[in-house]
């Protein structure tokens, strides 16, 4: 029986992966036998990425670019022939409501989690078209599933990459490019533990908990369970679906009464 969930011989994008998801993508595809370009605006950290990747014997390469200016964007990709793979991973997050929420900070979660995704997209589509063959992965979150508190711009833009999947799924079908996105609820990585020491300090453990409750499951997710996802989605294996989006949340969408 050969491989499932093979990559073998493909050639994934992976944005924001010098971190969280991003990073446990990138390695797990990597893993799975794909050349992998390890994109993000720290290329520090996009190039201690590829160094995890290549210890394990994969294939890598970092490129910095920052996803919110298109001109970066199509730099980072030029000279890349093929592209098999694209997982918009980059984003930030932001905590406010309405009218709390600054024009300033509404630009920037904008710029980074709807216009880079955009961008990427834009960029990679026509490379993908000349081949006929291609998979996009987005990205989204509950927020856009759900009302969450105090996550009014956050939520917004994953609206916004929740409808950009739907639309490049329908524009695309004709060219045999696939297009999916992922709604994760709370996931631990360090963007979590860099918030609680800013927000909580001294409190860290008990906020740590208390938001790991908030999930029926009682905890939070892993970056690798996402990324496992995310290769399912991603492999031939689900050749089947697109036009979808793929909650992995705890239970927090459907059994938070």
């Amino acid at each position: 029986m050969k491989q499932i969930f093979s990559l073998e011989d493909k050639v994934a994008m992976v944005t924001g992966a010098g971190s969280g998801i991003g990073k446990a993508i990138a390695r797990l595809f990597a893993a799975q036998g794909a050349k992998v370009f390890v994109m993000d605006i720290d290329k520090t950290r996009a190039g201690q990425t590829v160094e995890e990747i290549i210890a394990d014997k994969g294939h890598a390469e970092a490129r910095g670019c920052n996803a919110a200016i298109q001109e970066e964007v199509k730099g980072a990709i030029d000279g890349i022939p093929v592209i098999d793979i694209l997982v918009n991973s980059a984003g930030v997050s932001h905590i406010g409501n309405a009218v709390n929420t600054p024009e300033i900070e509404f630009d920037r979660i904008y710029n980074v989690n709807v216009k880079g995704v955009y961008n990427f997209i834009h960029t990679v589509l026509p490379v993908m078209e000349k081949r006929k063959s291609g998979v996009i992965l987005n990205l989204s979150s509950i927020a856009a599933l759900v009302g969450l508190y105090d996550r009014f711009a956050y939520s917004m833009s994953k609206g916004a990459v929740m409808a950009m999947t739907l639309s490049v799924a329908k524009d695309y079908l004709l060219s045999n490019i696939r297009c999916n996105s992922i709604s994760p609820a709370r996931v631990h990585t360090s963007f979590v533990d860099g918030f609680l020491a800013n927000n909580y300090p001294g409190k860290e453990k008990e906020m740590f908990e208390k938001l790991s409750a908030s999930q029926p499951i009682g905890r939070m997710g892993t970056p690798e369970e996402v990324a496992m996802l995310a290769l399912f989605l991603c492999s031939n294996e689900a050749g089947f679906i697109t036009g979808c989006d793929y909650p992995i949340d705890g239970g927090f969408t459907k059994l938070n009464n």
